[in-house]
Order: structure tokens, then C-alpha cells, then sequence
């Protein structure tokens, strides 16, 4: 007979076998969707690799993924334990005088530990890969890329200078906002009347004012001017340009608390970071619950029946609980509630939903 360590290790590595398959499943996908999505920017784009496109898609790859682990272990654990169901190895566990609070056990381990290495070390691997794409995406297609800026079409700021008033917009976003491409900036004297109009291929914040590249110059009444470089002088901090064009998934979970200091020290709103930190504390106790969760509609006897209506019940609630920690995210970021409310309010319903289905299941 197997010691119970030993069946504890089996059922341990059976889920991560189902969990890390389901990641790998929905990386794929993603990667292919990236992938579609870059070749058709990149149709505008000159001298950009194959190569380069592969490995933009890479980079980008980790931030992504990270946003659907907890589908994944939703997903790997119903196959688990449906795997270990269909070969009848539940039955036998059961007849062995094991509940089901001890063979999800090892399970919900393994989800801990996951979440753990999730947050601590495949977080900040994933906010610098996703800098680096924002990068090298932003000098590649310039204007193209308008899926990194803030608005979805072009990035927006007003902004004050020793030399006046300018508006700036900028096609693409990268590094917390600090570099811009496909910039226009429309630039003001201190009285308020129009100077000048100015296109640069690239605009990097620099203390005090901002350094653009390959900038054309047109003013009234005078024929365009062409400069290596040219500066606009502003007023903005790095940190409040990081909160206006800044993206909150650029940054790992080591930074967030500083940069939450740093914000609200300089009077700014820093609930999208909030947000993104407790989300991310909260992880491991999302991933257990994803657990308990497939739990509920993996554990029927495939010779009752109506498996597959169970799955798919399960899955259509697992869809039902993303949307709804959606919402609650929205509802944190909006300052309605606090976003330890917001995060933990969902996990706590899904958890109290499976407990009451589990314990009815197998306790009456």
C-alpha cells in the first residue's frame, strides 16, 4: 500500500501536471492572438524581423499569462481531479478512509506555492519583460502603436514650461510614460499665444524638459525646420507623467510600494497601483480557491453521470467569478470602495460558495 506521503506526493504532482498544461495551452494562444496582432502593425512598419516580431511577442508574453493563471488552475484542476476520478483512484481513496478536505490538500499546496513563486518571482520577470515590449514596440512602429497608449488611440498631456504652455500627444507610450514616439507638441509663449508646431520621432523626459529626436519645427509665416535634437521645457516629474501614461502591469510588485509613496506624496491619485498591489497579494489565496472551486463539479462518479454538465457548469462559474472580480477591480479603481474590499470580497464569495456546495456533497 502507499504511505500516505507518498500518495500525497502523486496527487500533488498530478495537479501540477494539469495546471502547468493549461498555462502552456493558454500561453500558446496567446502567443499566436500577440503574434497576429504585431504581423498586422508591423504591414506599416520598415525593417522589422521576423525575428524582432518573435521576440517582441515573447516579451509581452509573461504579462499576459500572468493575468490568466487563475484560469489555468481553474482549468488544470478540474482536469485533475477528473483524471483521477475517471481511473476510479478517488473511489479508492475514499474506501481508504480519505475525505475529500485530504486528497484536495496536496492540491491546494501546490496552488500555494505557485501563487507564491507567482508573485515574488514571475512578477517582476513579467513587469520588465513588459517595459522592454513597451520599448522596443514604441520604436518599431512609432505611430502604429496605439495599442500601448493610454486612451487606446493617443496619450495626452498639458503641461507648463519656463518658455509657456504646451500640449503634447504621442502615439506610443513606453518606460512609465519617461519615452514617447510619434510625438506632436503644440507649443505656447506665456501669454498664451500659438508658436509653434513641433513632430519628433521620439520624446525622452529629462529633468525639467523634454529631449525630442528628429524633431521638425513649423512656425508661422517660416518654413519648417529639421533638428537632430530639440527641447520643450516642462514642469512635470517623472512621477507624474508615470501616473498620467504610465502602465500599473510595467511594474513589479517590489516597486508598487514606493511608487504608491512617491504618488501620494506628490498629491496624485494612487488607487491603479493600490489596486495592482492587493490583486497581487491576494493571488495565492485566489489560486486556492480556484481549486476548491473544481472541486465542486469534479468529484461525481462518471458512472452517475452528467459529468459534463457539471464541467461545464464549473466553467461557466469560473468565467461568472472573473467577471465579477472585474467589476470589483473597477469599483476599487473608482475609489467607491477600498481595494482590499474590492479584491478580497470576491475570492471570499467564491470560497463560501464552494465550501457550502462541498461540505453539501460529501456531508449531506
Amino acid at each position: 500500500m502507499l504511505g500516505p506521503r507518498t500518495l500525497r506526493r502523486y496527487v500533488a504532482k498530478r495537479f501540477l501536471t494539469a495546471i502547468l498544461g493549461a498555462f502552456a495551452v493558454c500561453s500558446v494562444l496567446i502567443f499566436m492572438i500577440d503574434m497576429v496582432e504585431l504581423l498586422r502593425m508591423s504591414r506599416r512598419a520598415t525593417n522589422v524581423s521576423m525575428f524582432a516580431l518573435l521576440w517582441m511577442a515573447a516579451l509581452r508574453l509573461p504579462a499576459f499569462t500572468e493575468i490568466l493563471l487563475a484560469f489555468a488552475v481553474l482549468v488544470g484542476g478540474i482536469g485533475a481531479l477528473l483524471s483521477l476520478n475517471r481511473k476510479s483512484e478517488l473511489i479508492v481513496m475514499r474506501a481508504g478512509g480519505m475525505s475529500v478536505w485530504q486528497f484536495l490538500r496536496p492540491g491546494v499546496v501546490v496552488t500555494l506555492f505557485l501563487g507564491v513563486f507567482a508573485v515574488t518571482v514571475y512578477n517582476p520577470l513579467a513587469a520588465a519583460a513588459r517595459s522592454e515590449a513597451e520599448r522596443l514596440v514604441a520604436e518599431a512602429f512609432g505611430r502604429e502603436a496605439s495599442l500601448l497608449a493610454s486612451t487606446g488611440e493617443e496619450s495626452w498631456l498639458r503641461q507648463d514650461g519656463t518658455d509657456g504652455q504646451s500640449v503634447m500627444s504621442a502615439r506610443a507610450v513606453a518606460n512609465q510614460g519617461l519615452s514617447l514616439s510619434g510625438v506632436i507638441v503644440y507649443q505656447f509663449d506665456p501669454q498664451g499665444r500659438f508658436l509653434e508646431r513641433i513632430d519628433a520621432a521620439k520624446a525622452i523626459l529629462s529633468d525639467g524638459y523634454w529631449e525630442l529626436q528628429k524633431a521638425v519645427v513649423s512656425r508661422p509665416g517660416r518654413e519648417p525646420e529639421t533638428f537632430d535634437t530639440y527641447t520643450v521645457s516642462t514642469y512635470l516629474t517623472r512621477e507624474r507623467v508615470g501616473e498620467a501614461l504610465g502602465s500599473e502591469t510595467a511594474v513589479s510588485v517590489w516597486q508598487l510600494p514606493s511608487l504608491i509613496e512617491v504618488a501620494e506624496r506628490a498629491g496624485l491619485s494612487a488607487a491603479r497601483y493600490r489596486m495592482q498591489y492587493a490583486l497581487l497579494l491576494s493571488r495565492p489565496a485566489l489560486l486556492m480557491a480556484m481549486v476548491i472551486l473544481a472541486a465542486t463539479v469534479s468529484l461525481r462518479s462518471f458512472r452517475s453521470g452528467g459529468i459534463q454538465t457539471m464541467v461545464i457548469t464549473g466553467m461557466v462559474g469560473g468565467i461568472g467569478f472573473f467577471l465579477l472580480t472585474e467589476v470589483s477591480r473597477q469599483i476599487g479603481i473608482a475609489g467607491l470602495v477600498s481595494p482590499t474590499t474590492a479584491v478580497w470580497v470576491p475570492i471570499g464569495l467564491a470560497l463560501l460558495v464552494a465550501l457550502t456546495v462541498l461540505l453539501h456533497q460529501e456531508d449531506g
